[in-house]
């Protein structure tokens, strides 16, 4: 019997469809993989901003976790958008049988156009329960100043956020180089050897940027469930965003920023 990589996406609802559930399950197809879900929150939001949101029970996202990995071959998992401490318990909780599977950690704080979904107690017990599980930690500069109190405002204050990420416990930290400033993109990896790389690609000028960290985590994932190593996932995943960005700067959605990969 044939079989596609299965990867489970931990993240919340995106009612515009640019980023969470939706982007991931987009990215996950599109790679060849079969999308799994747990809906962490449910979002109303467009290409403007969030409206409102609330976040599911603490007892249900377990039970959608439980439910998929209970039954599903799942080669690699990934997380979002995780809304307060109840919630990151959960989820450590529901992969605490599981620990043999790759997990990704995009550390989503808050959105783009300012709504805040982590208090600075939650992101505490992020740091001190889920990142020592994650393979990969992807977070964006503020992600990293919030996570590590390095304050992230040179390439070389990158390296130093990433190492004191790397203290939590995790496999690895990818840092990734969008709120920089420059015409070039410049992504830094730190692993738990010592090793750092840092990846440089061409800034794509355009309005479709909403959702990059999700599209980047997603196919990252699905590279590790492919068996993959960290660095040669990290790799396929940029290059996948990169074309997406190319592919879909002529394409208007929304009245603000749309989707950064449309499938």
């Amino acid at each position: 019997m044939k079989t596609r990589p299965c990867v489970l996406t931990i993240a919340g609802s995106d009612s515009g469809a640019g980023a969470g559930i939706q982007s991931d399950s987009r990215v996950i197809h599109a790679l060849g993989g079969y999308a799994l879900t747990a809906i962490s929150a449910v979002t109303a939001q467009n290409s403007r901003g969030v409206d409102a949101w609330h976040a599911v029970s603490s007892a249900l996202l377990a039970a959608q976790i439980n439910a998929v990995l209970d039954d599903f071959p799942v080669g690699a998992i990934k997380t979002g958008l995780l809304p307060g401490e109840a919630i990151v318990r959960a989820v450590v909780d529901a992969l605490e049988r599981h620990r043999g599977i790759p997990l990704v950690v995009d550390p989503v704080i808050g959105s783009t156009s300012g709504t805040r979904f982590l208090s600075t107690r939650a992101l505490k017990i992020v740091r001190q329960t889920l990142l020592p599980r994650a393979t990969l930690v992807t977070p964006n500069w503020p992600e990293a100043d919030a996570l590590t109190g390095v304050r992230v405002q040179t390439f070389a204050d990158v390296e130093a956020a990433a190492s004191a990420l790397l203290e939590t416990g995790c496999g690895a930290v990818l840092v990734k180089g969008g709120h920089a400033p420059g015409a070039i993109c410049r992504d830094c990896l730190v692993t738990k050897d010592g090793r750092v790389r840092w990846f440089e690609s061409k800034r794509v000028k355009t309005q479709n940027t909403h959702g990059t960290g999700c599209v980047l985590s997603a196919a990252i994932a699905v590279g590790l469930a492919r068996g993959r190593s960290i660095e040669t996932a990290v790799t396929d995943a940029r290059k996948f965003l990169q074309q997406s960005l190319i592919s879909g700067r002529k394409i208007k959605l929304g009245a603000g920023h749309g989707p950064a990969f449309l499938g």
